[in-house]
């Protein structure tokens, strides 16, 4: 479903601005239609590369997001952090909370699970998905990306961790257990009972991805945040990248073999996946002139460090990789799965180009972790002019 490599790349038209301007406004509405109190907080003090609010410190520039990251220590297991949360729903260790060796032993396993071998060894599982799932759109039928991405992950998930759960139940509860946990790290009300509810979906995934393999139970708890990170991570970005290639009329670029790759990068930079990471400071430091104490709570703003709020997606001249991929972390707090994400959206993007699949329905998700569409339903046109359905 892809163009020629042949296909000369700078034959292939650019966005107008128009176009930009229409997939910003609707790719904006997955935060102020769900967290709307945080995004006006960043939206306020993002001016500054780092603001102070009280005993928070809110990091938007592109440096002080880095050092943050490379150079302060982090208090891995403190409340309100991702790790804390992880901590708190699951019985055993994770990930988040290791530390030292175990830690470093830990990320180097799945670096290998989800490197470039790996990588190609999950390929036709996520492949088999998108032929079946994509397939109405050639007899003229609309199809919804959210359950599409959400079993895309829950199948990948389970072919990575060998796990013997159903895909669509694993993702269901990855996506639960995630939307009750954030409430615990972001601005705003606490409902009740939301700790249960993520403690009880995070019981339910471990049990959906426990195997007989000897020893394996023992890493449940890791299994279960992985799974946690991958899923949601996903059914956030890839209906997000969609519509932006549909609203922005990106489907060129897509279908260009050359191209593509840049616009991969470019486009998980503008959406962000995971927008923001919370973190505490483990010591004193000092970000961009503003004093860090030990127990500070630290808000690293991904998606402004990596200017994803000003700089749209392009793939003739992508932003340098050293800022792009900060949106997967830095130093030895970057996300381990990146290269599976690139190559999910890669292979999601080429087998849409040739449909110029445009969206007919959208609906975002106010209940979900990470900023996403709880629907978002596309159609394709071929050649011919898009036209929403409003």
């Amino acid at each position: 479903m892809t163009a020629n490599a042949s296909t000369t790349s700078l034959s292939v038209p650019g966005p107008t601005a128009a176009a930009v301007r229409a997939a910003r406004r609707r790719d904006r509405a997955v935060y102020t239609r769900s967290h709307p109190l945080l995004f006006t907080l960043l939206a306020v003090t993002r001016r500054r590369s780092v603001t102070r609010i009280g005993d928070a410190v809110l990091v938007h520039g592109t440096d002080p997001y880095r050092t943050a990251l490379t150079r302060i220590p982090l208090d891995r297991t403190a409340t309100g952090t991702t790790g804390g949360a992880a901590r708190e729903l699951s019985t055993g260790g994770t990930l988040f909370d290791q530390e030292g060796a175990g830690h470093r032993d830990a990320r180097r396993a799945l670096a290998e699970d989800v490197g470039a071998g790996g990588v190609e060894r999950l390929r036709p599982v996520w492949r088999a998905v998108l032929a079946r799932r994509l397939a109405p759109l050639g007899m003229g039928r609309t199809v919804d990306l959210v359950p599409l991405a959400r079993e895309l992950a829950g199948t990948t998930v389970c072919a990575l961790l060998d796990a013997p759960g159903e895909p669509a139940r694993v993702a269901e509860a990855a996506a639960r257990a995630a939307a009750a946990a954030v409430r615990d790290h972001l601005p705003g009300p606490r409902l009740p009972g939301t700790a249960r509810a993520a403690a009880a979906a995070t019981a339910r995934l471990e049990t959906l991805l426990a195997t007989d393999t000897p020893g394996a139970n023992g890493e449940t708890a890791l299994r279960a945040m992985l799974a946690v990170a991958a899923v949601n991570t996903t059914v956030a970005a890839l209906p997000r990248a969609v519509a932006w290639c549909s609203d922005a009329r990106l489907w060129d670029e897509a279908a260009d073999d050359r191209l593509r790759p840049a616009l991969v990068g470019e486009l998980l930079r503008v959406i962000a996946p995971s927008p923001l990471l919370p973190r505490v400071a483990a010591a004193d430091a000092n970000l961009d002139g503003c004093p860090v104490r030990a127990g500070d709570r630290l808000i690293l703003v991904a998606r402004h460090a990596a200017q994803a709020h000003n700089q749209p997606p392009d793939a003739r001249h992508p932003t340098p990789p050293a800022v792009a991929q900060l949106v997967f972390g830095a130093g030895t707090h970057a996300c381990p799965g990146a290269r599976l994400a690139r190559a999910q959206l890669d292979d999601t993007l080429a087998a849409l180009a040739s449909y110029r699949p445009t969206v007919v329905r959208a609906r975002v998700d106010r209940q979900a972790a990470l900023p996403g569409w709880r629907s978002l339903t596309i159609r394709a046109v071929g050649d011919r002019e898009s036209v929403e359905e409003r």
